[in-house]
């Protein structure tokens, strides 16, 4: 443990001397690079310091105890137990933050929320979970942008895609992807009756085109015309776009956009995420079948949270996390339930590892 946190340190030395070389700035991707690996460092670099400097009272006090000065030993055992207590403590956080970094947890996201069982209240309800998203991903000053929707008028979505671009998006957004069910009174429900309907969330990476290779001769591109609200060029112009990623079946649309050309970008950036999403989900079957994850990232079926409106209760099954602040949560306050699943992910790994 030691010498790998003094090798750490010593890298983290080494970024800040790059950090500032003059060459630099002329490599604004290469500085970002950088800047992300040294940002991700820094909380480990504090707890390897300090670590460090409790494992050396510890080696002096061990040397005092070999000594003769009864006085001075009275003294370094009674430091000793605190000492030894606190760098166990340490250690199990510097576990956790030694975790192998996912490079995939930095990039911004593509989230697609969908009406399931349950008719208009499920378009209802799948409009509520895009707006808790939206709110936090305001209180976290992230910015969204609506990239393809499908309204049935009264306020719901059967379909709602939109991209979240912000510090670490998917690595804090990666744990919502599966079924959200909800019980509550719909408001088409003249007998106050509770109804249970549900919509399936997905959370994809926003791929680049490093990421994923779409080929041309893969792809076929179809172009109609955009229903809906719009402005003028809808129903007048075929702005909307249809691609079909041909080996895999996948099918992409787009139609928000004012035009052609945008659609087009928009509809490759989902078809790519898609494709990243995919492969990923293959890797986590296959990790899958070495260690049990905790809590699923994948499993889009999966049921993983109830919102019981009669009682104010959120809980999430895959953890066994319940709360009472339905209403907040509503309004975007999840950051605790995304935090207890990141808390149980990690555990997870740990546990792994030990294995």
């Amino acid at each position: 443990m030691i010498n790998k946190l003094k090798d750490i340190i010593s890298h983290y030395d080494l970024l800040e001397k790059q950090m500032v070389e003059p060459d630099l700035v002329n490599n604004q991707n290469r500085y970002t690079e950088l800047a992300k690996e040294h940002s991700r460092l820094k909380p480990v670099i504090s707890k390897a310091k300090e670590y460090l400097i409790i494992q050396k009272n510890i080696d002096d006090d061990k040397e005092i105890l070999s000594g003769d000065d009864d006085e001075l030993k009275d003294i370094a055992q009674s430091e000793l137990e605190g000492l030894e207590k606190s760098l166990l403590n340490l250690e199990e956080e510097l576990k956790v933050l030694l975790l192998p970094h996912d490079p995939t947890d930095d990039k911004n996201t593509i989230i697609e929320v969908r009406a399931g069982t349950g008719g208009d209240e499920a378009a209802l309800f799948a409009a509520d979970i895009y707006r808790m998203y939206t709110r936090f991903a305001e209180r976290n000053g992230w910015k969204y942008e609506v990239m393809e929707s499908n309204s049935i008028g009264i306020g719901g979505f059967k379909e709602i895609i939109f991209s979240v671009k912000g510090e670490s998006v998917y690595g804090m957004m990666k744990f919502e992807s599966g079924v959200h069910r909800v019980q509550r009174v719909p408001k088409t429900e003249t007998s106050g009756r509770v109804h249970t309907s549900a919509a399936t969330v997905a959370v994809l990476p926003e791929a680049e085109a490093a990421d994923i290779q779409v080929v041309d001769a893969e792809i076929k591109i179809d172009t109609y015309r955009a229903s809906g609200a719009g402005g003028q060029h809808v129903n007048k112009t075929e702005s909307a776009i249809r691609i079909t990623h041909i080996p895999t079946g996948l099918v992409v649309t787009c139609q928000d956009e004012t035009s052609q050309h945008k659609n087009k970008a928009a509809a490759l950036k989902v078809l790519r995420s898609r494709l990243l999403a995919a492969e990923q989900d293959k890797l986590a079957k296959e990790r899958a079948a070495t260690r049990r994850d905790m809590v699923s990232t994948g499993d889009r079926s999966a049921k993983i949270r109830t919102y019981n409106f009669p009682q104010g209760r959120i809980t999430d099954h895959r953890i066994n996390f319940t709360a009472y602040n339905l209403e907040g949560v509503m309004d975007g306050d999840i950051y605790d339930i995304i935090e207890n699943l990141k808390l149980a992910d990690q555990q997870a790994q740990l546990a792994s590892v030990v294995e």
